[in-house]
């Protein structure tokens, strides 16, 4: 192949197979661009643009699929990447059982995104593009105010509903929850590809952490929910982001995914040596664009694609870059897969 194109890059390197380069790309939240489809759209073009990425992963408000359920926030205040929240759809676990099925064409959180995907695709008709989505547990975490991460607490919401109230006290209800957002994230992800996405970015945030979730509880409340969810986005390529310390990413050798994005710096996790079947994506710290540091930036992706040489690979930072980014980093990031020899 005398000259491979964005989408052949993405597209073999995600099905295992070597292109003639490994792709990039970085990913941040703007948050006073990212209300309505619009703004959203232009700030992701532009950013795309400035930096060439390789393929966009489509980083829409943090809170969008909570809200198809009648979750309220207030914009004007964020903490990090969340908006305050103001209302919760769901403040006591035995009231899951109201959670019902959504058409996406019938829900304004959702065809505002499905609007954007389909501008963004307008606007960069030959660069691939997967949007962000939550996994139903995660998206179940944020309905009831919960964080899904072991950490902070949701802005807003200082006393959340227990995790034992809702998957223990109220398990029957939790499952019919997981299974009516599960149903309405299928028919938003068919809806995502008569859009143009080529896929999605599939994150279970932090929930295969043990603090959050040990495996058996992982596997009764996130594995058979992830199924209906990914075997509707099969028509894509789809890359699974676990999030944070102890993410497990050998945990989801068996999902049907063609990519998994993990934390290879953080507390519990492994390397690029990772035993996984999927192509791997990140290498970088995602820290280090915070204090622009810009050498080990550098350093540390020649150190992944020197490691990662003889097989099909994609450069990216461990997790959502942070809002204080500095272009210089950015530019370096991006110039890094053109780099030749290690630099130690």
């Amino acid at each position: 192949m005398s000259k491979w194109s964005r989408q052949e890059r993405f597209q073999a390197i995600l099905s295992g197979e070597q292109a003639d380069r490994p792709i990039v790309s970085g990913w941040r939240h703007f948050i006073d661009r990212e209300q309505n489809a619009d703004d959203l759209a232009e700030t992701t073009i532009a950013f795309t643009r400035q930096y060439d990425w390789d393929w966009v992963k489509i980083n829409p408000r943090a809170t969008y699929l909570a809200e198809a359920w009648g979750n309220e926030y207030d914009f004007g205040q964020y903490r990090t990447v969340f908006p305050r929240q103001l209302t919760t759809a769901v403040p006591a676990a035995s009231q899951l059982w109201q959670l019902e099925v959504k058409k996406a064409t019938q829900s304004a959180p959702l065809l505002e995104q499905l609007e954007a995907v389909a501008k963004i695709r307008r606007g960069l008709p030959d660069t691939p593009l997967i949007q962000t989505v939550f996994s139903p547990l995660t998206v179940l975490l944020f309905i009831v105010g919960r964080s899904a991460y072991v950490y902070p607490t949701v802005f807003g919401i200082e006393q959340p509903v227990t995790l034992d109230s809702l998957f223990k006290e109220h398990r029957a209800a939790a499952h019919h929850a997981l299974h009516a957002i599960s149903l309405t994230m299928a028919d938003y992800v068919q809806e995502l590809k008569r859009a143009g996405s080529d896929g999605l970015f599939y994150a279970v945030t932090g929930t295969a952490h043990p603090g959050m979730f040990d495996e058996s509880l992982f596997n009764e409340f996130s594995r058979p929910y992830d199924s209906i969810v990914l075997d509707a986005a099969g028509y894509g390529k789809n890359v699974l982001h676990t999030c944070g310390a102890h993410a497990h990413p050998e945990r989801f050798n068996d999902y049907p995914v063609d990519g998994i994005s993990w934390d290879t710096k953080a507390e519990g996790n492994p390397g690029l040596e990772a035993a996984l079947t999927a192509t791997k994506v990140g290498g970088v710290d995602h820290a280090l664009f915070a204090a622009n540091d810009v050498s080990q930036i550098q350093r540390q992706a020649a150190e992944a694609l020197g490691q990662m040489k003889d097989q099909p690979f994609i450069l990216a930072p461990n997790c959502a870059i942070p809002l204080n980014v500095t272009d210089e980093a950015l530019v370096q990031l991006k110039k890094s897969v053109f780099e030749g020899e290690i630099r130690v």
